[in-house]
């Protein structure tokens, strides 16, 4: 018998005994609740307890890289360790020769820098830096537009190099340079550097120590504790296999292999927690099933496909996961955000300060029309159609508003955070020089100033006056050059704190994150409201709608 058969009968024959033991009118409740369990466990694992046409959707397994950068630090370590009663298998190439280790201990892996025969140069030409993927992709776009092959990287930023295998010589390296320089292409720059040691991993298993530049790691149980630091409760679980592999940096990624369903059970918990209403932890499921099956192209550079932090979602893994998360995702099983029978670019934040922003609001690129302004409210506080948010007045009258609003009772709702003019400086300079600008030289800011704004009051144009240069600063950039504001959505004051010279700037604000799309918070109130996830769906992205997942769905 097959297992998903065995599975059936066996639930067949609990139900039998449950309802035996009961009377009539608790079995209705109880075995309710019962079978929605089961039925969450049967599609988490992948077996078809559920009815319709979820429990015909065939899981994707993905490649998450949960360690981007292993080997920075010439100290690193991770251990790996089974689950009780459980072993490692560890399969590595030696020579031309395939090698299979298997231990029920936990392994650590080792970095150390070796010395190379000779020095080594690696150049890539770097035609841009970014703080965020979406920008960088259209960058990418523009390059491929005029000619130029491309890829995107992430070394620390966001990048988009010349392909690595097209300029593959010193030779057509600088040629590249000198052409797209005489093009008045100032920012493009050549980024050498010279390798006298490169970091190589080991580990020892039953005294015999190993060293070979790719590692597969499985187990029977498709469980694996991966530790970054000496403290065993910091272990977390990764469901699937595990690759460690050479990246695009002279180091290392440890990547997770894991199937879709499985791997929003170590998202939904962390990106909008456990204790959420069930229609807002529906909502978030739809979307972080949305945005990976739509971001698999993120790290095609590295040879894996999303990232385990902010930069793509959230992911840590099993160790966080609850019923209710598990049930959530287990009730949308394969059901994905569309529009006009594509997937969305299902970005959502934690808050949006009472207004939703527009794709173009915060990165380059072309605007998706279900990403646009709404009011983040239950009812029409404010008609952005008559008052602008683009107008400086509205907008200061807007973000003084408290009461009314889906997130009003979050503490990242409305903020006012003061920052000395040295430390303005600091960052400002940090993130200049990080993007290798010739505005970076300066000593002092003379003046700041909002010069234009979008019309969810989004800063699109931020202009610094220095005391060498004045420069603009363009939307989603603003966050990156200043610690102070956490979202785009502010106005400054500048503080001169009773003395003649300026002391700093006061950031006066809402929201938390880009903006764009759903709120996390909002989302939440609007559940305990009684909306469903697909109401919720409806309000974030107009004219969306939650399908199926199929071949005849555009990634």
């Amino acid at each position: 018998m097959r297992q998903k058969d065995r599975a059936t009968k066996q639930l067949e024959n609990q139900i039998q005994r449950y309802i035996q033991g009961h009377n009539r009118e608790a079995i209705k409740f109880s075995f309710w609740r019962f079978s929605y369990t089961v039925v969450a466990t049967f599609s988490l694992l992948g077996l078809t307890a559920a009815s319709g046409p979820e429990s015909n959707v065939q899981d994707v397994e993905l490649k998450i890289g949960i360690v981007q950068r292993f080997g920075v630090q010439p100290t690193a370590k991770l251990q790996l360790e089974p689950t009780k009663g459980d072993r490692l298998k560890l399969k590595f190439q030696i020579g031309n020769k395939q090698q299979v280790v298997v231990t029920n201990k936990p392994v650590k892996l080792e970095t150390v820098m070796q010395a190379l025969p000779q020095s080594v140069v690696e150049e890539v030409v770097v035609l841009g830096t970014y703080r965020s993927f979406e920008t960088a992709e259209d960058s990418a776009k523009k390059w491929r537009s005029q000619g130029m092959e491309v890829e995107i990287a992430q070394p620390e930023r966001w990048q988009v190099w010349a392909k690595r295998d097209v300029y593959s010589t010193p030779l057509l390296r600088r040629l590249l340079l000198q052409n797209i320089q005489t093009a008045n292409q100032q920012k493009v720059y050549l980024d050498t550097k010279t390798l006298k040691q490169v970091p190589r991993v080991s580990w020892v298993v039953d005294g015999k120590r190993y060293n070979p530049n790719e590692l597969e790691v499985s187990t029977d149980k498709n469980l694996i504790r991966v530790n970054k630091t000496d403290k065993p409760e910091n272990a977390r679980l990764y469901a699937g296999r595990l690759n460690l592999q050479p990246n695009a940096y002279g180091t290392y990624t440890l990547v997770n292999k894991v199937p879709l369903e499985t791997y929003l059970r170590g998202v939904v918990p962390y990106e909008i927690g456990t204790d959420a209403p069930t229609a807002a932890l529906e909502a978030q499921a739809i979307l972080a099933r949305t945005y990976a099956l739509r971001n698999l192209r993120r790290f095609a550079a590295d040879n894996y496909q999303l990232c385990a932090d902010t930069h793509c979602q959230v992911y840590y893994g099993l160790n966080g996961a609850a019923t209710k998360t598990d049930q959530a995702i287990a009730a949308t099983r394969g059901r994905v955000l569309t529009y006009k029978n594509e997937l969305v670019d299902a970005l959502y934040s934690s808050t949006t300060g009472g207004v939703t922003a527009s794709f173009s609001d915060v990165w380059n690129g072309e605007d998706r029309p279900y990403l646009r302004p709404v009011i983040d409210a239950p009812t029409n506080l404010w008609n952005l159609s008559k008052q602008s948010l683009a107008d400086e007045k509205n907008f200061q009258k807007f973000i003084n508003m408290q009461q009314g609003f889906n997130e009003s009772k979050w503490n990242m709702f409305r903020w006012r955070k003061e920052t000395r003019l040295e430390d303005i400086i600091k960052d400002l300079q940090k993130f200049l020089q990080v993007k290798n600008s010739p505005y970076a030289k300066f000593k002092t800011i003379q003046a700041m100033a909002i010069v234009k704004r979008s019309q969810s009051g989004r800063i699109l144009e931020l202009a610094v006056k220095t005391d060498n240069s004045t420069f603009i600063l363009h939307k989603d950039e603003v966050r990156s050059a200043f610690a102070a504001p956490v979202s785009t959505l502010f106005y400054i004051e500048p503080l001169n704190k009773g003395k003649s010279e300026l002391w700093g700037y006061a950031f006066i604000g809402g929201g938390l994150g880009h903006g764009v799309g759903l709120s996390q918070t909002g989302a939440q109130n609007l559940a305990k409201l009684g909306w469903s996830n697909h109401k919720i769906l409806q309000f974030y992205y107009p004219g969306t709608e939650i399908k199926i997942l199929s071949k005849e769905i555009k990634r």
